[in-house]
């Protein structure tokens, strides 16, 4: 009856030797060229630490109700303003124009996060009156949870201007995230989360938009209100307000932050490892080839088996 071969092992040999000899010597030395070489290899190809990583995370962000608004009723620089500060309010004098706004934030996924707000602002006028221009601050609650918990005050500015004088600008953008250094991968962060207008303040200063925007971009972490393709409408009736009408939509963000040490260790263990394996590999190879064909004097052997060999 024909036989098949249902299972198979290698056989095993010993090589021995004294600790002072060759072998031993020729042994250290691949064991010190397989590990330490791919270790100085992945670290001198950069990025062997990771300083830095990115996540993805839908903020939690909520419209303050805080606004600043100034309207340019001329080129030669006179406006009408209004804000939801009493201080800015009280200075911009006979200025001062009551506008309707509404705003009604939306969640349209149902995952507890609002996703957009509709925004809008409609500013009376005398039948003399041309807006060419406008400057809006909207001011934004901010948070992260993901990673570390990050929570600050932002804002967007809303700014467009045109010779022609128009009825109604028309804004479609996203709340976008900027970062001059990553955030902690743990933690509270509460270093922004101040009012970006003190609203408390008598001083005409705090209310100047250089100030606003000065202080505002000394911040590492920010918002900007990115809409590539805002729409002023020309032609308004004598009767009929200026309107702002904006949507801003609140986009999944990709967040920079400092891995902690588990992390760059992991990252680390990956890279180092990926090209162990190919030393591992080579050096494995040097060493049968150098004991079987006894380049290096050794005792070989079989490995003694561990059960008695039945004769049938």
């Amino acid at each position: 009856m024909a036989l098949y071969e249902v299972y198979s092992h290698p056989a095993l040999l010993r090589y021995r030797s004294s600790i002072c000899s060759k072998a031993t010597l020729f042994i250290l030395i691949v064991l010190l060229l397989t590990y330490i070489p791919p270790l100085l290899v992945a670290f001198r190809s950069y990025g062997f630490w990771l300083k830095t990583s990115t996540y993805e995370e839908q903020p939690n962000v909520r419209f303050q109700y805080d606004v600043l608004l100034i309207a340019l009723s001329s080129t030669t620089g006179n406006y009408l303003a209004w804000s939801t500060y009493p201080g800015f309010n009280n200075l911009v004098g006979d200025k001062l124009r009551l506008p309707h706004i509404s705003a009604r934030e939306e969640d349209r996924n149902q995952d507890g996060k609002m996703d957009l707000l509709n925004f809008q602002l409609e500013l009376p006028l005398q039948p003399t009156d041309n807006i060419y221009g406008v400057q809006l601050i909207l001011t934004f609650s901010y948070q992260l949870s993901k990673m570390s918990t990050f929570i600050m005050q932002s804002m967007a500015l809303i700014q467009y201007s045109s010779p022609i004088p128009g009825s109604q600008l028309y804004m479609n953008g996203d709340l976008k995230l900027q970062q001059r250094q990553p955030l902690n991968h743990r933690g509270l962060d509460t270093t922004y989360n101040v009012s970006v207008i003190n609203r408390s303040s008598p001083f005409a200063s705090t209310y100047a938009l250089t100030n606003i925007i000065s202080s505002y971009q000394e911040r590492n972490v920010t918002t900007v209100l990115n809409a590539p393709n805002p729409l002023w409408i020309v032609g308004r009736a004598a009767s009929d307000p200026f309107v702002i009408k904006a949507v801003i939509r609140y986009p999944v963000e990709s967040i920079s932050y400092v891995p902690g040490f588990w992390e760059m260790l992991k990252y680390a263990w990956i890279q180092y490892v990926s090209i162990l394996l190919i030393f591992l590999w080579v050096f494995e190879r040097i060493k049968i080839f150098v004991f079987q064909n006894q380049v290096l004097t050794t005792v070989s052997g079989p490995i003694p088996s561990l059960y008695k060999s039945h004769q049938s």
